[in-house]
Order: C-alpha cells, then structure tokens, then sequence
C-alpha cells in the first residue's frame, strides 16, 4: 500500500499543468499566412500582357501546415473567368519566410451562364514575410489553347 501511494504520489509530480504547454507553442504556419491580402495582379498570355489590376487575395487555413485559396475573378462581360479555388497548398517556414507550392490542381467552377468550366491551376508558387505575399501560378481555363502566367503581390 505504502509503495503504491509512493508511486502515485511520482507520478502526480511529473505531469505539467496545460499552462507550461501553451508557453511553448510555435504559431501553426498556415495561420500566419491565412487572411486576405491586397494587391496588384498582372495577368499574361501569350507573353503579353492581358490584365494588370488591383486584386484581394484570400487564403484560409486548411490544416496547420496547408492553406486554401480564393483567387478573385478576372476579366469583363462574356470574356470574364469566376473565381476559382485552389486546395491543399502546402507550406513551409525558414526563418521568417513561408513558401508554399502546389504543381497541379483541378477543378470545375460555373461561369455566369451557368456552364461548368475545367481549369487546371500549375507551378503554383507563393512566398510569405512580414504581411506581404507574392504569388504566381499559371492557368489553363476552359477550352483556351494557351496558359494565363499570373504574378500576385500583395499586403495583408
């Protein structure tokens, strides 16, 4: 009897209290980066230059080491592509840098006739310091025959 209250009273004595844990908590990278960020997107085809607007970018948490992202719609009238989302970014920090990368992600998205459209979103790269983010990735939207480069940077 006396053994075991000596090995309760031990064991008692080694646990922490949830306090000490919060202490050394390092921020999930994915909260760092999610919010909306505003900003200048240039949008390319064919090597020209094709849209060049001020843009907000929004990025949410998907897991702790993932974001998702909204990126906003582009273009006028008939000639106008929906925003689109794009899943399941992975992230990783060195220092005080976050980078992101996702090669290929598809999906389908209803344009304002009401007709699905595929699109396939490649090479996506992002790099995040200090509330400003840069983001590039190109566009293959539909049946066009040529990718949209995009380059995105903006503040949080």
């Amino acid at each position: 009897m006396t053994m075991t209250l000596a090995a309760m009273a031990f064991v008692m004595s080694l646990s922490s209290c949830s306090k000490d844990d919060d202490d050394n908590k390092v921020e999930a990278v994915a909260t760092q980066v999610a919010g909306s960020y505003s900003g200048n997107e240039v949008v390319m085809v064919m090597g020209e230059e094709s849209s060049n607007e001020v843009k907000t970018y929004v990025f949410v948490k998907a897991s702790d080491t993932s974001v998702d992202l909204t990126i906003p719609q582009v273009g006028m009238g008939m000639m106008t592509i929906p925003a689109l989302p794009v899943k399941g970014i992975s992230l990783t920090k060195s220092g005080n840098t976050i980078t992101g990368k996702l090669d290929s992600y598809e999906g389908v998205v209803t344009n304002a006739s009401g007709d699905e459209k595929n699109y396939t979103i490649s090479n996506l790269a992002l790099v995040f310091s200090d509330k400003t983010i840069a983001v590039t990735f190109s566009l293959k939207y539909g049946n066009m025959p040529m990718t949209m480069d995009t380059t995105f940077t903006g503040t949080k």
